[in-house]
């Protein structure tokens, strides 16, 4: 660990570009924020029985073992329980906890009012999951003071107005900002000055790095790397000549160089949703259910940013944990689920054979805006389109639940339209790491 990354108003210049140039001074503006344990904090905060007690959220609930860890408590992680295990193996290890389902439409009411705090502060929000996002604070310390002093009001903010902790990472990159949230948590703060990035990752291990899974790991240990710091030692050639470009990002990751920017809505490059089964499937109706239920709300998403997508995508992992994903071009830009829904189908369907699925998602990218598209519309479309305008407009008013497909009425399929219509593009899934 960085041997005091504590409150600092130190700006000296950022991290040096692989190519050696420096770019202009970086300061440490970006905040990751990340809400503790959230799914169980919700239920403790609404439950004062729970309290104090190990709280695990997932699947069923109740006597229901199927599925995985969604969300465990602080205090059944002293148990060894932690999310995507699953859930036979944590009633295994704390076989006293209370076991609770997910109740998604509450989290996301939650993180609906979490990202409105957020917002007060900036509005360069860039939320990543239903429990964490990036600021970038550097046009607020007028208004708010030094971003150390940003983060403190936001942890009171939200402590103060929705009950819930939440640790911070203050950093000049989001790869090192999202590092150190994790570093002291619950209800942590850590402050990473510019300049000071490979210092704070040298000692971490190699895990808490962006880009290295369980396979990257192994192989890095042929390098004899145990920690970021070992990483960083070594010529980002060498990593490039075994591991690809892949190498080339780790070299710069291990040195804490990441120049992607906290991005807002206008600059996001997909909107998607991800469904994770219970229990591992092979039904192709229900899969088809679900990948309809997963296009409306991108649809929904869509339609509320103003934007047409004009390619699909979809992702397909199956109970060995492997992902497959596959794009395609639509033939006109389009905020409608239909065309998105038989886009998804028509590349899911090679990818189903012979396995269960874990989890399904569909995405929606390539933006156009409403001007580019023809003026003119077939009527059949423009038909479809009252239809779903006026489908939106009920929601509006009457709640998410007001209208919905009948083929979706039957269980065991995401409900899209729990979510927030008007959050932004680029959002992940409703899903706690």
């Amino acid at each position: 660990m960085h041997p005091d990354p504590t409150l600092s108003d130190a700006a000296p210049s950022g991290p040096i570009p692989r190519d050696g140039a420096r770019r202009g001074p970086a300061r440490a503006t970006i905040l990751h924020v990340d809400l503790d344990a959230f799914f169980a904090a919700v239920e403790q905060r609404d439950r004062p029985e729970l309290r104090g007690l190990p709280v695990v959220v997932g699947g069923g609930g109740g006597a229901d073992r199927r599925g995985v860890v969604s969300a465990a408590s602080y205090e059944a992680r002293r148990f060894g329980v932690h999310s995507a295990m699953p859930l036979r193996t944590a009633a295994a290890l704390c076989p006293d906890a209370v076991f609770l389902p997910v109740d998604g439409a509450r989290y996301a009411a939650v993180s609906r009012q979490v990202m409105a705090i957020l917002g007060r502060f900036t509005p360069r929000v860039e939320q990543i999951s239903i429990d964490e996002a990036f600021l970038d604070v550097a046009g607020s310390e007028a208004l708010f003071g030094p971003p150390e002093a940003i983060a403190v009001a936001i942890k009171a903010a939200i402590r103060e107005e929705i009950g819930l902790t939440a640790s911070v990472g203050v950093a000049a990159t989001k790869l090192v900002a999202k590092v150190a949230s994790d570093l002291r948590k619950p209800d942590g703060l850590v402050v990473v000055p510019a300049g000071d990035e490979a210092a704070f990752l040298a000692p971490l291990p190699i895990v808490r790095l962006w880009g290295v899974g369980e396979k990257t790991r192994v192989a890095l240990e042929d390098f004899g790397v145990r920690t970021i710091g070992d990483l960083a030692a070594i010529p980002p050639d060498a990593l490039r000549r075994r591991f690809g470009e892949h190498g080339a990002q780790l070299a710069d990751r291990a040195r804490g160089i990441d120049p992607s920017p906290v991005a807002e809505p206008q600059d996001a490059r997909s909107v998607s949703h991800e469904h994770t089964f219970d229990v591992d499937t092979g039904d192709r109706e229900e899969i088809e259910r679900t990948l309809l239920a997963l296009s409306e709300g991108v649809a929904t998403r869509l339609r509320a940013a103003g934007l047409r997508a004009g390619t699909v995508a979809v992702k397909v992992r199956d109970s060995a944990f492997v992902t497959h994903t596959r794009q395609r071009a639509l033939a006109e830009p389009t905020d409608l689920a239909d065309p998105i829904w038989q886009a998804s189908r028509e590349l899911a369907r090679p990818l189903l054979r012979g396995i269960r699925v874990r989890l399904l998602g569909v995405a929606a990218r390539n933006f156009a805006e409403p001007a580019q598209l023809p003026l003119f519309a077939a009527d059949e479309d423009e038909r479809q389109r009252r239809a779903v305008e006026a489908v939106d407009a009920i929601r509006r008013r009457f709640g998410p639940k007001a209208m919905t497909r009948a083929r979706l009425m039957e269980g065991g399929v995401p409900e899209p339209f729990e979510r927030d219509p008007d959050r932004k593009p680029g959002a992940r899934g409703i899903r706690e790491e």
